[in-house]
């Protein structure tokens, strides 16, 4: 029988005391190169945070946001020339040609480039405006009341034509003095009215006419 697995004999006690050090010691040092792999630098566990985190310099900024980004303008949002009032076609549009009792007239406008390179227009509400006369009596205007209005950068490729939302006409006068108090209807019963518009500070074609009952 073999007696490496199982000595026989009494050994001294020093020996036994060396042995245990040494079985002990070794399985601290497995233990050690376990809990290495599991928590080497980089592993889940040990993740490095933003704040440890360099960038290189060609990447890292001076943490401010390009105007471009910012705010987009007509003279030249991205890198686009602003349009030139030539080259922008704006056309007044009413939803119907004629209204009858209780129809609120949808009034819009539409802006066609009819240039040949892509080119950037204010089309905010800022400069945007919508006119409503009859004859030479300019009853209404939506820059009197208007509320809020915006700067808005758009590229309008060439060719391209955009129509803006319908905003509603209720039918009655206006003026500064009178946004916050009820105003007058205007003359119904089959009477003509024109609208006119203006967009990206280009006025627009013609008017658009529309009768009201």
């Amino acid at each position: 029988m073999s007696t490496l697995r199982d000595p026989v004999g009494p050994k001294d006690r020093k020996v036994y005391i060396r042995r245990r050090i040494a079985v002990l010691a070794v399985l601290l040092a497995i233990v050690a190169v376990v809990a290495l792999v599991i928590l080497r630098p980089g592993g889940a566990d040990g993740a490095p945070t933003a704040a440890d985190v360099e960038l290189p310099s060609d990447i890292a900024g001076s943490g401010e946001t390009a105007p471009e980004a910012a705010e987009g303008t007509a003279d030249g949002a991205d890198g686009v020339p602003a349009c030139t009032a030539g080259q922008l076609k704006v056309t007044p549009i009413t939803d119907k040609g004629d209204y009858a009792a209780g129809e609120t007239p949808q009034l819009s406008l539409s802006v066609e480039n009819t240039g040949e390179e892509a080119c950037s227009a204010d089309l905010g509400t800022a400069g945007m405006q919508f006119a409503v006369s009859s004859g030479d009596d300019e009853v209404w205007r939506s820059a009197d009341c208007q509320e809020d209005p915006e700067h808005l950068a758009v590229i309008v490729d060439a060719g391209e034509v955009l129509e803006s939302e319908a905003i509603a006409w209720d039918r009655t006068r206006s003026s500064p003095e009178t946004c916050d108090i009820t105003r007058d209807p205007v003359t119904a019963e089959g009477a003509s009215y024109h609208l006119r518009v203006t967009a990206a500070q280009v006025q627009g074609t013609g008017t658009a006419q529309f009768l009201l009952y």
